[in-house]
């Protein structure tokens, strides 16, 4: 009874807030709607507020307040009646007992249309929590694919909901926030909608984070104060300047975003006050000839850093985003980020897509930003063939992430991958047939093996054959999801005979790289690994390398090894499809303990070498990229690893004590401890015994604490 009064009495404060709400929304329709178009909304908000009439939402608002809001943010990016209607409809076929019919009736089929994608799919029965969200998800996409205004109503629903996630319990705000930083957020930033996006993030972190979160604001908040003298006078300089050049524009203080700092704090291991005493500014100018003689301009007035100026005028960002970034010396050497961009960059980058969508636009040509993201939509709506709803959200992830280089044709046209992306993603990315065809590439006019890891610039040809056919040991180096799709769809589909081929014709070549051939191992020997493996026979061995299921060139070294002096051997090894019996040794440069992410090098004599992805030493490897293999750690593995960390520490006497004591108490031996001494501060590097990241990670953190410690890192600081 006492929680049903509460209700009540926040109902009853709140009962005038839809008409508020609805004033709202008619007054930023008028700036681009016809009245008839308002009076369609109109009447969708009347059906709508009929339907949740006796439903309020946990925050004890009526419910329509949550539709009111979700139209508002879309009435912000100018969208048409349709859109905004289906808005303000979108949750009353899932909540109440209207039906699609009787939205098409009364309103229009579009609308229904609208409605009904984005919807949730409680009707279905699924396995798990996990399975149900990856459908949605997979609706939601392909929706999206057909209509791209879903996707933009989604977003919105779930911007909303993020604004009032205070009223959920603890544990559930946790679960949204991480499905928004996971799924919405890189959708938004995908699509290009920075102001979405960037709410997103924050709200993301003040749940997931709230400490964090705090200090950060604090820190933001404070730094405003003292930023504003700073900014004003910067800001004067640059505007009289321009005016000097006859250059029309404006001069905007750019505010940091809180999810941009706290990212920069946890990637390139930086301080709070390294990032926040960052000043940002925004150049918006007529037109692209201004753009880059301002950066002259700039140039002049302040320092440039060397090394840290972009231009996304000449090549876009995968979402269309267009701007000059430059960052300089400003006054007292602290540092300036400067973009520069026109009036119509500066509306696509906060808005994206939604500048100019096919629905909105009275121009022939698409736009930059639409063409992109037509060209994403094409993709996705391929992937999702022969495809779990699982597969599909994680290979949908892997282009949410999109850590891009830029390498081009020989033609010029630019080819955007992900960073990491080998030959074979961008002869996928080229087209299908194009990767299934594939034999060898030419990186600047030089032959190289499909396997190579593509730099940013670099221009590539690929050479195909007629009658060619995916290598099933390409998914082990394919990173992008058009390429590990492909791969895998042809995977699927190749038939037994195929296979047999196929995995006979690797493991001879495998073979014959290492001076041997199965004659001159003889049956005994192969018996002996076919009863070790599992497997029947030799016709079965040669379907399963031909699928992919095992790797030839570990197959054939286990096949031309000496068991009995393997099994001995005391080495550790990881668990690899295919590996067993094989040597492994450990990187004493980058020290990989299990959790990292890992790869393994086929190093002549010393068996299989593994070493974390982000080793320095991978870039000497690149030169031979045909002995990289794909591994993986063992989910259960009793035994300790090696790992190094690097800590900086005032210099003062037993400090080194201090720093070792800890570690004791944190469960774990030292192999060794190197000190180098400076005039103030003290560096101390420890070969250390883990178990894995997460007895490392409790170390680390444990050794953060210390006073006297200023920083610690696995890497050299």
């Amino acid at each position: 009874m006492g929680y049903a009064k509460s209700i009540r009495n926040k109902l009853s404060k709140k009962s005038g807030k839809p008409e508020l709400l609805l004033t709202s929304l008619l007054e930023s329709l008028s700036s681009y709607m016809s009245a008839s178009d308002k009076t369609f909304i109109k009447k969708a908000y009347e059906y709508g507020a009929s339907a949740h009439q006796n439903q309020i939402r946990m925050s004890g608002e009526p419910y329509i307040c949550h539709p009111l809001s979700v139209a508002q943010i879309l009435a912000s990016m100018r969208m048409d009646r349709q859109t905004i209607s289906a808005a303000l409809l979108h949750d009353v076929v899932e909540d109440t007992d209207i039906t699609l019919k009787d939205i098409e009736t009364i309103f229009d089929p579009e609308v229904a249309s609208l409605v009904d994608s984005v919807s949730k799919i409680d009707q279905i029965k699924f396995g798990d929590k996990a399975e149900a969200q990856a459908e949605t998800f997979r609706k939601m996409i392909l929706a999206m694919v057909k209509d791209i205004r879903v996707i933009l109503i989604k977003l919105s629903d779930r911007l909303h909901n993020m604004r009032t996630l205070e009223h959920l319990p603890d544990k559930k705000r946790k679960i949204k926030a991480k499905e928004t930083l996971d799924i919405y957020a890189p959708i938004a930033n995908r699509l290009g909608i920075n102001k979405v996006k960037n709410e997103l993030e924050d709200l993301c972190i003040r749940y997931l984070y709230p400490y964090r979160y705090k200090v950060i604001d604090k820190a933001i908040r404070k730094s405003k104060g003292g930023q504003k003298k700073f900014v004003k006078n910067i800001s004067s300089k640059i505007s009289i300047a321009m005016e000097d050049e006859k250059i029309d524009g404006d001069v905007i203080g750019r505010e940091k975003e809180l999810f941009s700092i706290y990212s920069k704090m946890k990637n390139k291991k930086r301080y709070l006050d390294e990032v926040v005493d960052v000043f940002g500014f925004r150049i918006v100018v007529s037109d692209v000839n201004d753009c880059y003689k301002l950066l002259g301009i700039v140039h002049n007035l302040y320092k440039p850093m060397p090394g840290r100026f972009k231009d996304y005028i000449a090549i876009p960002r995968i979402n269309g985003y267009q701007s000059l970034h430059t960052t300089l010396f400003g006054p007292k050497g602290l540092p300036i980020e400067i973009q520069i961009r026109t009036k119509d960059m500066d509306r696509v980058a906060e808005s994206g897509v939604a500048a100019h969508w096919k629905y909105k636009t009275k121009e022939k040509e698409a736009s930059n930003s639409m063409t992109q993201t037509s060209e994403w939509l094409k993709k996705v709506g391929e992937l999702q063939e022969d495809m779990s709803s699982a597969e599909f959200l994680e290979n949908v992830k892997i282009d949410l992430f999109p850590d891009k280089i830029y390498v081009f044709t020989p033609q010029g046209d630019i080819i955007p991958l992900r960073r990491g992306s080998t030959v074979i993603d961008f002869a996928y990315a080229v087209h299908t047939d194009v990767g299934n065809r594939c034999i060898e590439a030419e990186i600047n006019r030089e032959l190289s093996p499909l396997k190579t890891i593509l730099q940013n610039g670099q221009t590539v040809s690929v050479i195909t054959k007629r009658g060619a056919k995916p290598n099933p040991d390409w998914i082990n180096f394919a990173v992008t999801a058009k390429a590990r799709s492909s791969i895998q769809h042809y995977l699927k589909n190749m038939r037994k005979s195929d296979a047999y081929e196929m995995g006979k014709k690797l493991l001879n070549s495998a073979l014959d790289e290492i001076g041997t051939t199965l004659r001159k191992i003889g049956k005994k020997r192969q018996n002996e690994v076919l009863d070790q493996l599992g497997v029947k026979n030799l016709k079965m061995l040669y379907e399963q390398i031909g699928i992919g299921d095992r790797l030839a060139p570990l197959t054939a070294r286990f096949l031309a090894q000496d068991f009995q002096k393997q099994t001995t051997s005391k080495r550790a090894s990881l668990e690899i499809q295919g590996t067993e019996g094989m040597v492994m040794k450990y990187g004493v440069c980058c020290h990989p303990i299990p959790g990292d992410d890992v790869m393994g090098y086929m190093s002549s004599g010393r068996g299989v070498v593994i070493h974390r992805n982000n080793c320095r030493n991978l870039k000497t490897f690149r030169k031979h990229p045909t002995k990289w293999l794909s591994v993986s750690w063992t989910d259960r593995i009793d035994r300790e690893f090696s790992s190094q960390i690097h800590v900086e520490t005032d210099n003062k006497t037993g400090v080194l004590a201090e720093v070792a004591s800890t570690i004791a108490d944190s469960d774990s031996n030292i192999e060794s401890v190197i000190v180098s001494g400076h005039e103030v501060h003290s560096e101390l590097i420890f070969t250390l015994s883990v178990r894995d990241r997460i007895h490392l990670a409790n170390i680390i953190r444990n050794i953060r604490k210390m006073r006297s410690v200023h920083r610690i890192s696995r890497e050299k600081l």
